[in-house]
């Protein structure tokens, strides 16, 4: 592939890219020049220049210019501290790409990707046969419209008010929203836009699937100083859902379920207690993420079993009722 095809992404140049290209060009002792590697690379010959600057200040590359060959050269034997990466260092890389997999299909992936592979050189490190013996089981990919996750990236960067039209999962019917986008979340397969919604003058969740005409206004907002959804969650971590203040939940869990409870930390503050006679273990904790956390119990059929709070309780026993009566 040529230096023209792999630094080409859309309209953007990667300096990382960049840099590893002019290392090789300087490296296999062409003497390429800073005109000769802004064309190669499509960038100005001022950008060439700032790079090689890098090189010798950042990367105390031994880089000098040869006047008579008109050229950049290398005064001794150099590499790149991105190819001084240990093998295990690779591994690990190649692990952690393969583990974001499941959100394969959004731009942040693509982008994560390109510089695993960057960085890991994965064609010549010889891990392949390796991270064969790591996998992660067939999942639902992310389902994403770059052009939505694109400005909404955009807006939050510039910090503006953004536009569009939402069908809920609940209510279908269309509404329009003007919000203040704080984060994108990704969560079980879904990708979320966290912020503040003007219409319901509260903090809201949206599935980007489910945005219709969205519209980056010109009006800014001002970035709360604590934004992040992780804090809405009082203490829980059951995915991208919180509902009212926190409350404390104590579940039951019996057969085989037992040791499921106990294979995670469910929240910040949990406490699991085994009742060896009685056949049961009990989990206690404090979360917002009522939903998520009626969900969990039902996915446990008759091995969950929850204690508290009561309405939560009558809630999980009007819907095994309903579930028998719909037999």
């Amino acid at each position: 592939m040529s230096a023209k095809t792999y630094m080409r992404h859309g309209d953007r140049h990667l300096i990382l890219e960049r840099l590893v290209e002019i290392h090789k060009k300087i490296k296999s002792g062409c003497y390429p020049n800073a005109k000769q590697l802004a064309y190669d690379l499509e960038v100005s010959v001022p950008t060439i220049n700032r790079d090689i600057d890098f090189f010798k200040y950042r990367f105390n590359a031994p880089i000098e210019y040869d006047a008579k060959k008109r050229g950049y050269y290398y005064l001794e034997d150099y590499e790149m501290p991105l190819n001084r990466i240990s093998s295990a260092d690779m591994q690990t890389l190649s692990c952690a790409r393969m583990l974001l997999s499941s959100y394969e299909g959004t731009p942040v992936y693509e982008e994560v990707e390109k510089i695993i592979d960057l960085l890991t050189d994965s064609k010549s490190t010889g891990n392949s046969t390796f991270l064969n013996r790591i996998a992660i089981p067939p999942a639902p990919k992310i389902i994403v419209d770059e052009k939505i996750w694109s400005e909404i990236v955009k807006a939050m960067r510039e910090n503006r008010v953004i536009e569009f039209d939402y069908n809920g999962i609940w209510n279908t019917e269309t509404t329009h929203r003007r919000v203040h986008p704080y984060q994108i979340l990704l969560d079980d397969g879904v990708c979320f836009v966290f912020g503040f919604s003007e219409e319901r003058n509260a903090e809201r969740i949206f599935a980007l699937n489910r945005i219709k005409n969205l519209l980056v206004t010109k009006e800014s907002f001002e970035l709360p100083e604590d934004f992040d959804f992780s804090s809405r969650c009082g203490g829980g971590k059951f995915g991208a859902f919180v509902k009212g203040n926190a409350e404390e939940f104590v579940i039951d869990f019996f057969d085989e379920s037992r040791q499921f409870v106990k294979s995670c930390i469910w929240a910040d503050d949990q406490k699991v207690t085994d009742y060896d006679d009685e056949g049961r273990t009990q989990i206690s904790f404090t979360s917002t993420q009522s939903l998520k956390i009626f969900e969990w119990v039902l996915s446990q059929g008759s091995n969950a079993r929850p204690v508290s709070p009561e309405w939560f309780v009558q809630n999980w026993k009007n819907e095994i009722r309903a579930m028998a009566e719909s037999l």
